[in-house]
């Protein structure tokens, strides 16, 4: 799905753009988490790259009925992971809620797969 990408820059206090692209969100085959992904369009540089875990809250940006904002505590995309805050606009109402809907499925099944990689962790 078709979106353009922003990053919040806390030094200057403004968005910054990212890239234009398709937005994706790909499930590992092996261990089932679902990671959000975007490419720039043209050079194929990655703008997004993270999972999708529970502690994040996608909100709707202000003003807007076709973007979300969201905190990515380990985005990878310009190599080293840190911590940012991302924003997402589309073209039109319908894919921002249809990418809300998908956001919100992947959360939900990424918690479960969390929780259960804990619990592993603490039995072991």
């Amino acid at each position: 799905m078709r979106a353009k990408l922003f990053k919040f820059v806390k030094e200057t206090t403004e968005w910054k753009e990212r890239g234009t692209g398709d937005v994706r969100l790909l499930k590992h085959k092996d261990n089932g988490k679902t990671r959000l992904v975007m490419r720039r369009d043209k050079t194929l540089k990655v703008c997004a790259n993270h999972y999708i875990v529970p502690e994040m809250k996608l909100s709707p940006n202000v003003g807007s009925d076709r973007s979300w904002v969201w905190n990515a505590a380990v985005d990878a995309s310009e190599g080293e992971p840190e911590a940012v805050t991302l924003a997402i606009r589309f073209a039109n109402s319908e894919n921002a809620n249809m990418f809300k809907d998908a956001f919100l499925k992947a959360q939900g099944e990424n918690e479960a797969l969390f929780k259960q990689a804990t619990a592993e962790e603490t039995a072991a």
